[in-house]
């Protein structure tokens, strides 16, 4: 019986046990631009939408333009 019952224990253990684990990062600093220059270019990239100027791709968002790396 006392064996039946670690083994038991033991099986409950395993399974109530979990091997995931969380990971928390920090958002990286992402610089948005308000309003995007006179000379920019606006490209399409497998189907979306980017602001191009400066040597730089760039999305926009509600705050404004923020890079991206395509």
């Amino acid at each position: 019986m006392r064996t039946l019952f670690i083994l038991l224990s033991v099986i409950c253990m395993m399974t109530l046990s979990s091997c995931a684990t969380r990971v928390v990062t920090k958002p990286a600093s992402v610089t948005v631009v308000k309003t995007a220059p006179k000379h920019h270019k606006t490209v399409i990239v497998k189907g979306k939408r980017y602001y191009f100027w400066n040597g730089k791709h760039y999305r926009k968002t509600r705050r404004g333009y923020v890079f991206v790396r395509v």
